[in-house]
């Protein structure tokens, strides 16, 4: 089958499209004929040997954690699921890939809704990461949270998870994505330095919880401004220890029960008409050094697609 691999670390443009051979649902999986699969910051991070020490993978190595598809496997125990089925879901995560390529298998999974195209449904690691952090912070009814990076594609997300759970969302983004950060339930403001300031004038009390999805340095004002580290959840900063502040990394979705319950949450919401996925941009897969370039600008606006 046709799949996006590296075979030595570096720039984007060490990404080929290669033949390799088959996955196949084991027990517990489901395989699917892959429609969209999702590119993440951290596939970019992989690519580039900045987690070499922590994650070391065997090279040449298929990239890609999320993925929509129809099913075409299902494996020894699974039940709830047919082949033909149209879902979206995460590769078992300590594989650290496998999504980005014709065929894919699934270790956590939904319905696909549908109210969402192939490609928003390929975000099922920006769902699954933002109700994972969200649940940590128990943001929800009566909450003020403050989201750092509320335009990216975590960010989108969470935005949306937490105010459909009730919370009051600020969001900080550049002054360009105000509206869109409007649109989807935040209150906007500009990120960088005067956040204090510019959450004080807003009048709301005080911030309850901060989840910062941008990595951008931001940490210690952020604990400043939530007054205490264990208010504060990254998904981004490597440094989180350094101020004692939770980074909220999964070990993967078999050591996370919950983590189907945020998928199936956001389908819900997304058949309600409540949720949905902006979408930066969708490439092809012989195309992926380009949608990589976007991610490590740090400034694309929603979730980046790949098409097989």
């Amino acid at each position: 089958m046709r799949a996006l691999t590296f075979s030595v670390y570096g720039p984007a443009n060490v990404l080929e499209v290669t033949d390799v051979p088959e996955p196949h649902a084991g027990p517990g999986r489901v395989r699917v004929s892959v429609r969209a699969s999702g590119v993440t910051p951290a596939d970019c991070r992989l690519r580039a040997g900045r987690l070499r020490t922590m994650m070391p993978v065997p090279l040449p190595h298929v990239l890609g954690v999320d993925a929509a598809g129809v099913v075409d496997e299902v494996g020894p125990g699974v039940t709830g699921v047919r082949v033909g089925d149209a879902v979206f879901g995460i590769v078992d995560l300590a594989e650290l890939g496998g999504a980005n390529a014709e065929y894919a298998v699934l270790a956590t999974w939904a319905p696909k809704p549908d109210a969402l195209t192939w490609e928003q449904a390929a975000a099922a690691a920006n769902i699954e990461t933002a109700a994972r952090a969200l649940d940590r912070l128990k943001a929800d009814a009566g909450t003020v949270l403050l989201i750092e990076g509320a335009a990216g594609g975590v960010g989108t997300v969470a935005v949306q998870l937490a105010a459909a759970r009730g919370a009051t969302v600020i969001g900080t983004a550049s002054s360009r994505n105000h509206a869109f950060v409007a649109e989807l339930g935040a209150i906007p403001i500009t990120y960088g330095p005067g956040t204090a300031e510019r959450v004080g004038a807003l009048e709301l009390g005080g911030v309850d919880a901060v989840l910062d999805c941008a990595g951008s340095g931001s940490l210690p004002d952020l604990v400043d401004l939530a007054e205490s580290p264990d208010r504060v959840v990254t998904i981004a900063d490597l440094n989180a220890a350094r101020y004692g502040v939770h980074l909220s990394r999964s070990a993967g979705p078999d050591a996370d029960p919950q983590a189907v319950d945020g998928l199936a949450e956001a389908a819900a919401l997304a058949q309600q008409g409540r949720f949905t996925v902006p979408l930066a941009a969708a490439f092809a897969l012989e195309d992926a050094a380009a949608a990589h370039l976007l991610s490590e600008t740090g400034h694309a606006r929603g979730k980046i697609a790949l098409t097989p």
